[in-house]
């Protein structure tokens, strides 16, 4: 369909609609192409019309002239419950040169769940009316998936919160830089944030989003807390959640966990950059012995185009701490947590690990994983963290062997040698501000730490490594971010190198000055087992050249899993059963971890 232009009037608007639908299930999408071109083509948009409701919904909207080539739109619909209809319009004000046109439009998913003869197993329910069987993890979670509402009957409304009518009984943190807003419609910066919420799929609904326009400003946080849980015993709590992360600016979205009250917690999952405009689901298993509390933090990034949404956010099997309001508070003798001297009884061999409380065996393979298989943490915990930004001065699990082996060598001076230590801007020297950053990254004030390797010790070429404890195992995507610090007169090089057995390679590499500002490094692991990772600092001919690392992460680092589950029509069965989406096809990662995604007969 094309619009021809038609100059009788001044203002005219082209309007093309739908049948009418009924209704559509909860993985619902509408694609299709679009074609904007000429030097005044104007603006279009695609407008929901739902029953009952006097205001349309904006779905999607191109502004300007798009460049002679077809387009194509994916827009989420989700699960509208009354029946609806879509409108093309095309609006010229005065001048119209260009053509406008659309073609293939498709709808996915949008069927109800079929019913079925039998639902077995306590990982599915069984729909009332409609008779479809469902994954467990989709009751009580504020989204229709039956089409018959009985998934969401009977829910716990405490653990539940669409943002309808106010925050329930989520809070904002007093601690942190900015609020998140409750709103209805787009946000108020053009493309950025959702066009609608996620309950009703439409412009009335609530939600909550994170303005990142002035006067905000890079890396300024807003944080949601949760109310308090008691311990999750054995049973695991599920924390689901539904997320929008559009614009070119964003930055980061994470979630914590934590048992005390005065603490950052310990990170449960985080996300970061632009992840196109649709709400996204996102689950997450928590297991405690101690009350807890999760929190939900914002970060914007550096433009106003940075908005992220919040919405249905709900708890399954878990129950609210009825105790005191408030969490402990951290003192000086606890450390976070307590780890029992001797092992508990079990029949675990050498070649496997044994969990601290649980006596639990798991394969050493899965020690230092980036994942924990123990219920208390044990296998991750004499590792290298998967975040590490050095604040409370934790080198959190980097070490440096050269020093080590000085140590029990008495006639070596270490104070002297060339190696990486703790710094911040609020300890410099005078003739240090020169050569040396005077914030940290992570909280960009001279009171936060970074690793530095400090240039006034050693001599020309001495290098310093820092490495990891060995990483048994990590997944395809698996990605190292850090930010680095190189400015001064005379900067020698950083590296970084991944080290398995005798063998060493180098994967990165900066050498001289690269200005008086952190800088963001991205190198890409993929999978590897039994290694280290090296930060190496090489030493220039002056003092005058310290290196200095922040903000180190580990990224989609954790292997992949067996589901035991068929995959889906969306993924690709791997040669050794695992399954991958369908995109990571033929784009030279070993995403399967045996190349049959590579293999030349696809």
């Amino acid at each position: 369909m094309f619009i021809l232009k038609n100059s009788s009037s001044i203002s005219q608007i082209a309007r093309l609609r739908s049948p009418k639908f009924r209704q559509t299930g909860s993985n619902c999408t509408l694609s299709f192409w679009y074609y904007n071109y000429g030097q005044s083509v104007g603006a279009a948009e695609l407008q929901l019309l739902v029953d009952g409701l006097k205001q349309p919904t904006v779905l999607w909207r191109t502004y300007y002239n798009e460049g002679n080539q077809w387009l194509k739109a994916v827009i989420q619909l989700g699960r509208l419950t009354n029946p609806f209809q879509f409108s093309f319009d095309k609006i010229s004000l005065g001048f119209y040169d260009g053509v406008s046109a659309i073609d293939d439009i498709r709808f996915e998913n949008c069927a109800l769940p079929p019913p079925a003869l039998s639902c077995e197993g306590p990982n599915h329910f069984w729909c009332r009316d409609t008779k479809a069987c469902i994954d467990s993890l989709l009751v009580c979670d504020l989204v229709d998936d039956c089409g018959d509402g009985s998934d969401e009957d009977s829910c716990n409304p405490d653990l539940q919160c669409n943002f309808e009518n106010g925050l329930c009984n989520w809070e904002q943190d007093a601690e942190d830089d900015f609020d998140w807003i409750r709103t209805q419609g787009p946000t108020p910066t053009v493309n950025t944030g959702p066009l609608k919420d996620h309950t009703t799929g439409t412009a009335r609904g609530h939600y909550l989003y994170m303005e990142s326009s002035e006067p905000r400003q890079f890396q300024d946080k807003a944080v949601l807390l949760s109310p308090l849980f008691s311990p999750a015993g054995n049973g695991t709590c599920v924390f689901r959640f539904h997320y929008h992360m559009f614009g070119k600016e964003v930055y980061k979205l994470s979630v914590f966990q934590r048992t005390v009250s005065n603490t950052k917690g310990w990170l449960l999952w985080y996300k970061f950059g632009n992840q196109e405009n649709r709400w996204i689901r996102q689950t997450l298993h928590i297991s405690s012995s101690k009350p807890f509390q999760i929190f939900v933090k914002g970060t914007v990034g550096d433009g106003f185009t940075g908005d992220i949404g919040l919405d249905d956010m709900s708890f399954l099997g878990c129950t609210l701490y009825n105790g005191k309001r408030n969490l402990p508070t951290i003192s000086t003798t606890t450390s976070g947590t307590s780890v029992p001297a001797t092992l508990p009884m079990n029949n675990c061999t050498e070649k496997e690990f044994v969990c601290r409380v649980s006596g639990r065996c798991i394969q050493m393979i899965q020690k230092c994983d980036f994942r924990s298989d123990c219920s208390d943490k044990s296998d991750e915990s004499a590792c290298v963290m998967e975040v590490c930004d050095f604040e409370d001065k934790d080198l959190c699990g980097w070490h440096q062997p050269a020093l080590e082996q000085m140590s029990g060598n008495y006639s070596m001076h270490i104070t002297n040698t060339f190696k990486w230590q703790l710094g911040r801007g609020a300890s410099l020297y005078p003739e240090q501000e020169q050569h040396c950053p005077l914030t940290d990254h992570t909280t960009s004030t001279e009171e936060g730490w970074y690793l530095f390797a400090d240039s006034s010790n050693g001599e020309f070429g001495h290098t310093a490594d820092i490495a990891t404890p060995v990483i048994s195992l990590t997944g395809p995507r698996c990605k190292l971010i850090f930010w680095n610090h190189m400015n001064g007169s005379t900067i020698g090089s950083l590296e970084v190198l991944c080290k398995t057995g005798n063998r060493t390679s180098k994967l990165w590499t900066q050498s001289g000055s690269q200005g008086p500002q952190w800088n963001r490094a991205e190198v890409f692991l993929g999978i590897h087992s039994n290694f280290q990772v090296i930060f190496r600092a090489k030493r220039g001919v002056s003092y005058m050249g310290d290196v200095a690392v922040d903000d180190i992460t580990f990224e989609d680092c954790s292997p992949l899993l067996i589901s035991g589950k068929p995959c889906t029509s969306e993924e690709f069965t791997c040669a050794n059963k695992y399954c991958i989406p369908k995109n990571n096809l033929c784009d030279f990662v070993n995403d399967c971890a045996d190349n049959s995604d590579e293999s030349p007969s696809i």
